[in-house]
């Protein structure tokens, strides 16, 4: 505690210091050898009276025992401060001042014999009686500050106090004589014993009493400095409160005011003497004031529990202002609410603010709104002449043409499919941020699906000399539910871009699936061995609009939207998409979904295009006013027997509906007068015969699919119109007014060959043999 007192207090440390073992040592060093000349005051005066009454040989001899003594203890005693700068422990100076002071003690010895012996019978006793006690008082007074050179010296001084009794009873016949001897000699020691224990404890207290003084001085410094700092925090806590622009009430136990700073007067309007005694509901509250909030300030208030709210206050004038109010109570030792604290602060301004932040959230979300419509409505207007640009390109490859001639038409059909790929990027990027990208879960085989992805873009690949591998891991299961068109696309957009990035070697596809009772958890790794993506891109390779750099733009084209799209469609499906770094060169995506199984119910078939002879007569409408699809569709059905009637607006659509009584209407969604969808309606709302309506537009939203299904179509065909797809289309028209259930076999899988996906899905059971795939690998290449 002492040690602790003295880290905080220099007065105390300084006087630690000083009664230390070495500190002790050095002020009794310091006051032996200051008093050296006071102690040889009775020496000398001694050694007169010897001269005097005995002679000067006894008192020249008594002389230099004295003051020999002593110039060999302080000769010593003057070292110490210099023996402890230079090192030397504290215990052996003690013990080294120690012996010291038994020789000065053994010099007085023999003194005080000499002059008993050399003086006549009995005449020097008492002297020298006199001077070994001044001897002992000396060593005793100073005992605190060496007690072992204090004992060796009393403990001389009596020794030879005792043989100088016994040496003058030698010579002292009487016995009454030698025992009051003994008795006074006993009764001086005990008195030099008393006197000294009594120093001894004096010196102890005075020490103890010194050192609490200290401490007390100390406590009471500090006590002085607390108050002091709490008074100063006091006032600038008052005058803090007092000119705040914050509202400061001090309310009693029963809420009323007793106290309000100037802030609440520039707050609110009303002075102190207005307020005095009111509670602050009967001065702030007004008409629009929520009662309950009001009601739950003066439960937790007089419940003693801390409270933040923002209320409405009235001012003094009337105006409406909003606080944010805290109430903070102040209780007793019991627990009992003595006061309340109320700050209020004027955030009226920042409920403004929220309020206009709020409406500039609308707007911009109005605005986003707006320009996914305008995308959605851009993309119509560009797929429109696509349509044209696209079917125009099918025509031409249909004919007889030469061979640089094949090679524009190619050119014309690849540079407008990459169009159609960005407007398509686009599109699905307005949908996203539209929230207008539904996910559907219906039956579908899982390899189906794969297989035609990859089919896709195995043109592609062996164009460029590339291998396209499907290895499986494991036997797919025949059917699941999911969104088997999104999963196209994630596929086509992985696999487009392996493709593109690669110019040697190839891309795999690896699937891995495991399964439970709920379902199957699949995963599918897109691996190629191209260019791959640099690490520091990789985390913003999945951003909208981002490539790896701008030479990959410039290289390879493209809006950078695709992974983005893939990513987003992955986790609204329940799954993720991640780029796996340090799957060796190239670039590794990886694709996990959660998927459930189809049980029993089969897969809803997929309708190929039937070969030409099997679409039998009917009679179509074509309601299209752009005459470029119109030229397309004619053209993409010569050598079927189909009678095409025309329409150019909706109101003739209808018309010709009931004149000619068409089995099909390919029926565009935007037409003048009357729309597709009014049209359908109207042909619907009629009581002749119905026909199949197929919608023809190039709106590609969900919801503008729900939207034709909804008015009564039977079908839907997005633009640019493909030739295969309008064949498809119509053949699923037939096959609803003949009742077939097919028109002939699907066409060939263009990557793993004819088998069905269950026939495949057996054979994927032979486990593999060698190499870095695993399962059944299935390649396309052109090696």
């Amino acid at each position: 505690m002492a040690e602790s007192h003295a880290e905080e207090n220099p007065s105390l440390a300084a006087f630690e210091v000083r009664n230390s073992p070495e500190g002790l040592l050095r002020r009794y060093a310091r006051g032996r050898v200051r008093h050296f000349a006071a102690r040889q005051i009775a020496t000398v005066s001694g050694a007169i009276a010897l001269w005097l009454l005995v002679s000067p040989r006894a008192a020249l001899l008594v002389t230099v025992l004295a003051i020999g003594g002593e110039l060999v203890d302080c000769a010593l005693l003057a070292r110490v401060p210099a023996l402890l700068a230079r090192g030397i422990p504290v215990h052996r100076l003690l013990a080294l001042t120690s012996f010291t002071a038994g020789i000065q003690g053994l010099t007085v010895a023999a003194t005080v014999l000499v002059a008993q012996g050399t003086a006549l019978e009995g005449e020097a006793s008492l002297f020298s009686f006199a001077f070994l006690l001044a001897a002992v008082l000396n060593a005793g007074v100073v005992r605190r500050y060496h007690p072992q050179a204090a004992n060796i010296r009393i403990a001389i001084f009596a020794v030879t106090g005792v043989a100088g009794y016994a040496l003058e009873e030698m010579f002292d016949e009487s016995v009454e004589g030698l025992i009051y001897n003994a008795f006074g000699l006993a009764m001086l020691g005990f008195i030099a014993f008393v006197f000294l224990r009594f120093v001894d404890r004096a010196e102890r207290r005075r020490t103890e009493d010194s050192r609490r003084l200290l401490v007390g001085q100390e406590a009471l410094e500090r006590a002085n400095s607390d108050l002091r700092e709490s008074q100063a925090e006091a006032r600038q806590l008052a005058l803090v409160a007092r000119h705040a622009n914050d509202s400061f009430m001090l309310l009693d136990n029963a809420l009323r005011i007793i106290w309000v700073n100037e802030g609440f007067t520039r707050m609110k309007g009303f002075h102190a003497d207005e307020v005095m005694g009111r509670t602050p509901v009967e001065v702030l509250a007004g008409p629009d004031s929520d009662l309950e909030a009001l009601t739950e300030i003066s439960r937790s208030a007089l419940a003693g529990e801390p409270l933040r709210i923002e209320i409405l206050n009235y001012t003094k004038d009337g105006r409406q202002i909003w606080v944010e109010a805290v109430f903070a109570p102040m209780l007793d030792a019991s627990g009992t609410v003595e006061k309340v604290i109320v700050t209020e602060r004027d955030i009226t301004d920042a409920r403004l603010r929220a309020i206009e932040l709020a409406d500039a959230k609308e707007r911009a979300e109005s605005g986003a709104r707006a320009k996914a419509a305008f995308l959605a409505t851009m993309s119509h207007e560009i797929r429109t002449p696509m349509n044209g640009i696209i079917g125009m390109a099918d025509l031409l490859s249909d004919g007889a043409l030469s061979e640089d001639q094949q090679l524009y038409v190619a050119t014309i059909r690849t540079s407008a499919e990459a169009l159609l790929k960005i407007i398509n990027d686009i599109l699905d990027y307005s949908k996203l941020e539209a929230d207008k990208f539904a996910i559907v879960a219906e039956p579908f085989s899982l390899a189906a699906c794969i297989r035609d992805a990859a089919g896709i873009l195995r043109p592609q690949a062996l164009e460029k000399g590339l291998f396209l591998d499907i290895c499986h891991e494991r036997p797919l299961p025949d059917g699941v539910l999911g969104d088997s068109g999104r999963l196209r696309q994630i596929l086509i957009n992985l696999l487009g871009n392996a493709v593109k990035f690669t110019a040697t070697g190839g891309v795999t596809l690896t699937t891995r699936v495991e399964g439970d009772d709920a379902g199957v958890a699949l995963t599918l790794t897109v691996q190629d061995s191209g260019i791959g993506v640099a690490p520091d891109r990789a985390e913003r390779i999945f951003d909208q609009f981002e490539q790896a750099d701008a030479e990959t733009t410039r290289r390879f084209g493209g809006t950078g939207l695709g992974l983005a799209i893939s990513r987003e469609l992955a986790v609204r499906m329940g799954g993720g998409l991640r780029l796996v770094e340090g799957r060796g060169p190239g670039a590794c995506f990886e694709l996990t979904l959660r998927l459930a199984k189809a049980g029993a119910e089969p897969a809803a078939p997929n309708v190929r295009i039937p070969p030409d002879e099997q679409l039998l007569p009917f009679r179509l409408l074509l309601a299209e006013d752009n005459g470029t699809n119109r030229l397309l569709v004619k053209r993409f059905l010569e050598g079927h027997m189909i009678t095409i009637t025309e329409a150019l607006n909706g109101r003739d659509a209808v018309e010709r509906v009931r004149i000619d009584q068409p089995d099909v209407v390919l029926m565009d969604m935007s037409m003048p007068v009357l729309d597709g969808l009014a049209a359908t309606r109207a042909i619907r709302a009629s009581d002749q015969p119905q026909p199949w309506i197929i919608a023809l537009t190039a709106n590609a939203f969900d919801s503008d699919r729900e939207a034709c299904l909804a008015t009564g179509m039977d079908d839907f065909l997005g633009k640019p119109l493909r030739k295969s797809a309008l064949l498809a289309a119509l053949a699923r028209a037939q096959r609803h007014w003949t009742g077939e259930k097919a028109l002939g076999p699907p066409a060939q899988d263009a990557v793993s060959g004819g088998s069905t996906p269950s026939d495949e899905a057996s054979q994927w059971k032979s486990p593999p043999e060698s190499g870095t795939t695993s399962g059944r690998s299935i390649r396309s290449s052109a090696r």
